[in-house]
């Protein structure tokens, strides 16, 4: 039996159903936003990032294409308000930035509305399109596109290693380094939850004195770190558990490095589009309103940057994916 069009449906369920909630709104795309939305849109685009790679590459980039211009724009919304709300708790932060951040946040949410006219994403038959094209797509069976599947999981890994030794391992930059290396590893991470219990982890009994240092309470207990049941799945993928607790831990850490050092972006681009300032200025004048030194920021990439090299140097992504396995009853 062919898995790939079930794990669709079920994350196309998810969002064909907060889009009908969303229909009813007076402000459908804050609906979205507020009821988490992004989530079936981030998994839908992950299979459709992860099929495009396997078979049928155009259809599904267009596939891909379609989730993430919506996502993105959600997402826009999440980085004006996320900001908004920490500036308003800021007393040092001038009142013309904040207000501007809250503009911002209701512009997006605005674009994000005509996103969802243009789309036709709230029109009744809105999902009859998207399953047609996954309907015609050339699916394979288990065995085989489990194989695709770590092929995939192997190229990523190779292209991920490869940006950090383009890098140097010295990160200068927040957002084309520190924040595209995250998001290159945080794929791998949805990936596992995107596939529907066809990627399971396990503890090889030779990694956690490597490991150790990444398995907190907090990333071993994530729910982002459980896997999906296996399910009818006959076919899996294994991760070693233990470097996948260290991906986690990278990725959160990560996340943490690059909200706070993108603050000081976000009020910049506020000074220049409420006060006038060039961008130099205005980066300048962010960290004088934060009160902090310019070292800040640069230490903030110097931490991403050591980050980023140990847990390269220790082989953690290379050693993450263990091979294929199978039931006892699989035959394909």
């Amino acid at each position: 039996m062919k898995r790939g069009p079930a794990r669709f449906e079920y994350y196309l369920v998810k969002l064909e159903l907060l889009m009908q909630e969303a229909a009813k709104d007076h402000n459908p795309a804050l609906y979205l936003y507020k009821n988490d939305a992004r989530t079936p849109l981030f998994m839908l685009e992950a299979l459709s990032r992860m099929y495009r790679d396997i078979h049928n590459s155009k259809k599904f980039n267009s596939l891909r294409e379609q989730f993430k211009l919506l996502e993105d724009g959600l997402g826009t919304i999440d980085y004006y308000d996320a900001y908004a709300n920490s500036f308003s708790k800021h007393p040092m932060v001038p009142a013309h930035i904040r207000e501007y951040m809250q503009a911002q946040a209701r512009e997006k949410i605005q674009s994000c509305n005509e996103l969802l006219t243009e789309g036709k994403w709230l029109a009744k038959d809105s999902f009859s399109a998207i399953r047609k094209k996954l309907k015609e797509a050339d699916w394979l069976q288990p065995k085989e596109e489990l194989k695709a599947i770590k092929a995939v999981y192997e190229e990523a890994i190779k292209n991920t290693n490869k940006f950090v030794k383009d890098s140097g391992g010295n990160f200068t930059e927040m957002e084309n380094q520190v924040h595209e290396f995250r998001r290159a590893i945080r794929w791998l991470s949805i990936y596992a939850q995107a596939l529907q219990g066809c990627i399971q982890i396990m503890d090889s009994d030779e990694s956690e004195q490597a490991t150790k240092e990444y398995l907190l309470p907090e990333i071993v207990n994530s729910r982002f770190n459980i896997m999906p049941d296996a399910g009818d799945n006959n076919w899996f993928l294994l991760l070693e558990k233990n470097y996948f607790y260290a991906l986690s831990w990278v990725i959160s850490a990560l996340g943490k490095i690059k909200d706070e050092g993108l603050q000081y972006f976000a009020v910049a681009e506020a000074l220049q589009q409420t006060a006038g300032f060039n961008h130099d200025d205005a980066l300048i004048k962010s960290f004088e309103i934060f009160g902090v030194e310019r070292a800040l920021y640069d230490d903030l990439l110097a931490r991403a940057s050591n980050i980023t090299k140990k847990f390269t140097d220790q082989q953690c992504l290379n050693n993450m994916v263990m091979g294929l396995a199978r039931t006892e009853k699989s035959k394909s």
